[in-house]
């Protein structure tokens, strides 16, 4: 087995001059830093304070989902010689908040809108979306499987 190795860097920066004084007294700003790339500015969800401009531990896991299953599937596509000249997915996710205040996504369930150069292979592309679901190391890591429903239009 090969493994493969990651880093980043997550630097708060959303010190009011309080520190963590009060749950309310600090924002929930952070950058994402990975050497090479453009930082990310996040923050929480509004819901937890956050500043909805930003992107939240949540967007960034459906996109983190969303990507990889898109990513495999043109790859088996490619493989098949399945010709795909557009692809953009809708991703839906629910997190539900436990009584403790934690919480979990429950499901994700992603809507690709594929265009095929030949509309005749509708049918073993849309079957390709169950073998890059297996093959995702996004969706391998989760608890719960994650959903596909595509729609195909010609080119």
């Amino acid at each position: 087995m090969k493994a493969h190795h990651y880093s980043l860097t997550v630097k708060w920066t959303g010190n009011t001059g309080e520190g963590t004084k009060g749950y309310k007294s600090y924002e929930r700003s952070h950058e994402i830093m990975v050497d090479g790339k453009e930082v990310i500015s996040g923050s929480s969800d509004p819901a937890f304070l956050g500043d909805s401009t930003k992107h939240n531990p949540e967007d960034l896991l459906l996109a983190s989902i969303s990507s990889c299953h898109m990513l495999w599937y043109l790859h088996l596509c490619s493989d098949a010689g399945i010709v795909v000249s557009n692809y953009i997915d809708n991703a839906k996710g629910i997190m539900e908040e436990t009584a403790d205040g934690g919480g979990k996504f429950t499901s994700i369930i992603l809507y690709p809108t594929v265009t095929l150069k030949n509309i005749a292979q509708q049918e073993q592309a849309n079957a390709l979306h169950s073998k890059a679901n297996s093959m995702c190391f996004i969706a391998n890591s989760l608890n719960f499987k994650v959903q596909h429903q595509a729609t195909f239009i010609k080119e």
